[in-house]
């Protein structure tokens, strides 16, 4: 049973369903517990949970008592490689329960993936593969451990089928996956209502978006005496989003981590990285790497990411222009890069153990002359950044005594995580491709899951050595202190001038 501090919710009920279709789960032939997340699961008051429990929670998707009494299949469209897709929508998943952080009270969602048929399937079977399954845990516990702001795949659960595709030997086993999540609201729910010319439901999700995700916009667009709703919301909204999706694509630079299907349909309102299909990790810095095999012109490449997600927030801002002013929205779309910018020389520095020194002109040539120097060197991406944490050791070269030379101008970030065993070690857990298959190999053939439960546990161990925290959104107070700096900035230039 859920313990008492697990905060059933059912927020996304009020939007009504011209934003979701009530569905049913598939009938497995079998339900088999492969992943469980019992570190998340006590965080939220599920510690309790037998695996029997589990089962019928995220097997077969019985509710919880005060949460959705039924799975809500979400209506979205979207831009896929940048060319618009009406016929989208919860395929292979759902929204199967919401509830609250004990302590910070943020809404949290159980989503799935492969749960079964939905009406947005098309020709699909609603099935996941036990491999797409296992790549997503492995994902998310990576990403987790690099401090990326992640979903979190909370149950694997293989399903007892035979699947056939394309793209991996078959038939091949069945698996259902959920995902923990800060909500699943996407740039491409915004876009179905605007295509679909309902303005009403457009600001409907506008209003439930900002009460929901980002209360500071809400209690001071609509809440407040003089609140302006729409007009006032929309540009704040849209700052809010393009911060959130900036710091995540700083997540990624510094991860080595390359999404590859940034489609309007998997950026999340709250800059969370989610849904995890042809992913891969740099096996060496090349900003010309690609995740999927589809992606035949590099329009998602590791060095076009940060490229490729303004293009998704500039398609939600072509959404918001019937609810505010056109140059209001430009304004708060040039955010992106200042943040970005900022994140990216953020995350670097705590990738490699180091503090910024204070002035912005000499951490820049410092993270620079390193980057070229791994992007020439041609060296591992992982290894390289393992052994030069906290400035242990640098490679061998003429560009490397530059960049060792410049690094003995920053101190030490809490230098005692390099007494953790995991830093005494010149190989770093990695997870490149070829890893993967590898993982995957004896599960297919005789079952085995130990090489894959040593990945988590050396995986765990190195979450434990970096001690990061991922930079998760805010409600709002960022977007609305910067939208405020920038009007004084105007005001001060205007006075100027005048």
């Amino acid at each position: 049973m859920a313990g008492p501090q697990f905060q059933p919710a059912r927020d996304h009920l009020s939007l009504g369903e011209a934003f979701f279709d009530p569905v049913e789960a598939a009938d497995f032939p079998q339900t088999r517990l492969r992943y469980a997340d019992r570190d998340w699961a006590a965080r939220i008051g599920l510690g309790g949970l037998s695996d029997e429990r589990w089962l019928a929670h995220f097997g077969r998707f019985e509710p919880f008592e005060g949460s959705l009494p039924q799975p809500l299949a979400l209506k979205y469209h979207g831009h896929q490689f940048q060319r618009y897709n009406p016929d989208l929508g919860d395929g292979r998943g759902f929204l199967f329960a919401q509830m609250r952080e004990p302590g910070t009270g943020r809404l949290l969602d159980f989503g799935t993936k492969g749960s079964g048929q939905t009406p947005y399937s098309r020709f699909g079977d609603g099935r996941l593969t036990l491999k797409g399954g296992v790549r997503e845990v492995l994902a998310t516990t990576r990403l987790e451990a690099l401090g990326v702001n992640t979903s979190k795949t909370f149950a694997l659960i293989e399903t007892g089928e035979s699947l056939h595709r394309n793209d991996e030997p078959s038939p091949t086993r069945s698996s259902v996956m959920t995902r923990l999540s800060h909500g699943h609201v996407r740039i491409g729910s915004f876009q179905r209502p605007y295509f679909l010319q309902e303005p009403k439901h457009l600001r409907q999700l506008l209003r439930y978006a900002c009460q929901t995700y980002a209360p500071a916009i809400y209690h001071l667009t609509y809440g407040a005496e003089d609140g302006q709703g729409d007009a006032a919301a929309a540009p704040l909204f849209l700052r809010w989003v393009s911060a959130n999706c900036a710091e995540t694509v700083a997540d990624w630079f510094a991860a080595g981590f390359v999404h590859g299907v940034l489609n309007t349909d998997n950026i999340n309102i709250t800059g969370e990285s989610f849904d995890y299909g042809p992913y891969r990790f740099l096996p060496r810095l090349d900003p010309n790497f690609t995740a999927a095999y589809f992606d035949q012109s590099g329009l998602y490449a590791f060095g076009r990411q940060p490229e490729a997600v303004f293009w998704n927030l500039q398609q939600l801002a072509g959404t918001l222009v019937e609810l505010s002013e056109q140059s209001a929205l430009i304004a708060a779309l040039q955010d992106y890069s200042r943040v970005l910018a900022q994140a990216v020389e953020d995350r670097l520095f705590r990738r490699l153990g180091l503090r910024a020194s204070g002035d912005r002109d000499a951490d820049q040539r410092f993270l620079q002359a390193f980057l070229g120097a791994l992007k020439t060197s041609g060296l591992s991406f992982d290894e390289t950044l393992h052994r030069a944490f906290g400035a242990r050791a640098w490679p061998q070269g003429d560009d490397w005594r530059e960049v060792s030379a410049m690094a003995a101008g920053f101190a030490v970030d809490r230098p005692e995580r390099l007494d953790h065993p995991y830093f005494r070690t010149d190989r770093p857990t990695s997870l490149v491709i070829g890893e993967i298959e590898a993982l995957w190999e004896p599960i297919a053939e005789k079952d085995d899951w130990s090489a894959f439960e040593q990945k988590l546990a050396d995986t765990w161990s190195m979450a434990e050595a970096y001690g990061f925290s991922p930079i998760v959104a805010d409600g709002g107070q960022k977007a609305l202190a910067a939208a405020e700096g920038q009007a004084e900035a105007t005001g001060a230039a205007t006075h100027a001038e005048s």
